[in-house]
């Protein structure tokens, strides 16, 4: 997602190291004036690269009731609120940017770089970074650390390439709160897209309305040497088309191939060999002012699990008034051996599991999951510097269409729950 700068009235001091083996900054803001001290490198970086910094901040925290309150004390299924009937502090997190201009014919270089503490990091670790620094249940984990760069080439709107840690770029919902319409995800935004990347991804800018987009990363949450769940790289392909319908609609068709099973699990041999295969298809449809409509197809198939996942899911969103939105999710998902679809027990529960080691979990069998979730977004503009204020009460209803019973402590088949979060950023 890019970054665009802000000028607020804030003092923030920045050393960025990195952004080239001799590149070294120090950054003073205040207000609306930037001050640096750079020390340069080939031709000298100058002030005005500078002046396009931002620094963002976030807070956000919520809670899912859960009227069965169940034995295990879970809301299955879900990650973000996994604890029923208890308020987290899901996010709280600070963004310093630099934009690139992709409209800008010429050579350009940014970066993004976020640190998140709260609940959320616990399923967002990358092996070898963040995973051990402590089993509490609020953690602390780089969201993003990447260099941007724009590139003249090929065509008038050229490349663009983000290297660093960076954020998945399948799926409709993604880690930050305010893209997207609900606080709880689908259970295909958790279970069938991945989270996080060390890696580099492209995105070429082929035609005035098509991106193609590819890229090659160590895998799914894991980094390099031991801290990779297995020795092969894994890697995206896909393409985008927007500014569709005299820009009303934007498809974008995004896959994944690598392997994703761990050696200490599989055997070297056959987690090197064995692929898994993501593929997510996605579009959205602005049908007038008011409403717009998302439509998102996914399928996955593991060959060293044998394992298949596919779903479809519904979005509509509809604003009521320019401060208040309300919105649906509906989705159908077949997860057909019952090895993805699960609830963690225990705070290092996720960044285990990728690490293949054996960990509590709450699973069930093969299963098709329908859930349904209508809420409203209230967005009042409260100025004073505040970037985004949302209030976003949910309810939400899940159920296995084909008899089994993984809810509320492995009794139900079926879940209601209510609440929402509320986030506030700068």
């Amino acid at each position: 997602m890019r970054q665009t700068a802000k000028a607020g009235s804030f003092r923030a001091f920045l050393i960025c190291t990195g952004l080239s083996a001799s590149v070294v900054c120090l950054l003073s803001v205040t207000g609306e004036v930037a001050q640096a001290q750079i020390f340069p490198f080939k031709d000298a970086v100058s002030s005005e690269w500078l002046k396009d910094v931002s620094v963002k901040g976030l807070i956000e925290g919520g809670i899912m009731a859960n009227p069965a309150r169940p034995s295990d004390g879970m809301n299955y299924g879900n990650f973000f609120a996994d604890h029923a009937n208890q308020m987290q502090l899901n996010q709280l997190n600070l963004t310093v940017s630099k934009a690139v201009d992709q409209s800008r014919n010429d050579y350009q270089i940014g970066f993004v770089l976020e640190a998140l503490y709260g609940s959320d990091a616990r399923y967002y670790h990358l092996l070898g970074v963040s995973g051990r620094m402590t089993s509490l249940r609020y953690q602390l984990i780089p969201a993003q650390a990447h260099v941007d760069v724009h590139l003249p080439w090929l065509t008038k709107n050229g490349l663009d390439m983000e290297a660093g840690i960076l954020q998945s770029p399948m799926g409709v919902e993604g880690l930050d709160p305010s893209s997207r319409p609900f606080y709880t995800l689908a259970y295909t935004s958790q279970y069938s897209v991945p989270f996080e990347h060390v890696g580099a991804l492209f995105h070429w800018h082929a035609a005035p309305k098509i991106d193609v987009n590819f890229g090659i990363d160590t895998g799914n949450q894991t980094t390099f040497g031991k801290s990779d769940d297995n020795d092969e790289p894994a890697g995206y392909f896909g393409v985008t088309f927007h500014d569709l319908l005299n820009g009303k609609l934007k498809i974008t068709e995004l896959s994944r191939v690598g392997p994703e099973d761990q050696i200490r699990v599989f055997g070297r041999r056959a987690a090197n060999a064995k692929e898994r295969f993501w593929n997510d298809l996605s579009g959205t449809y602005q049908i007038n002012e008011r409403l717009s409509v998302t439509g998102e197809f996914n399928y996955l198939h593991d060959a060293g699990l044998r394992a298949d996942t596919y779903s479809f899911i519904s979005f509509l969103q509809y604003q009521i008034l320019p401060e208040l939105n309300f919105n649906f999710r509906g989705e159908i998902y077949r997860d057909n051996t019952g090895l993805f679809v699960a609830t963690f027990l225990s705070n290092q529960g996720a960044v285990d599991a990728i690490a293949g080691i054996n960990t509590p979990t709450l699973s069930a069998p093969p299963t098709t999951y329908g859930e349904m979730t209508l809420g409203l977004t209230w967005h009042p503009d409260i100025g004073h510097g505040v970037r985004v204020f949302e209030i976003r009460p949910e309810i939400r209803f899940d159920r296995s269409l084909n008899g089994t019973t993984p809810f509320n402590g492995s009794r139900n088949s079926g879940m209601f729950t209510f609440g929402g979060d509320a986030m506030i950023g700068f």
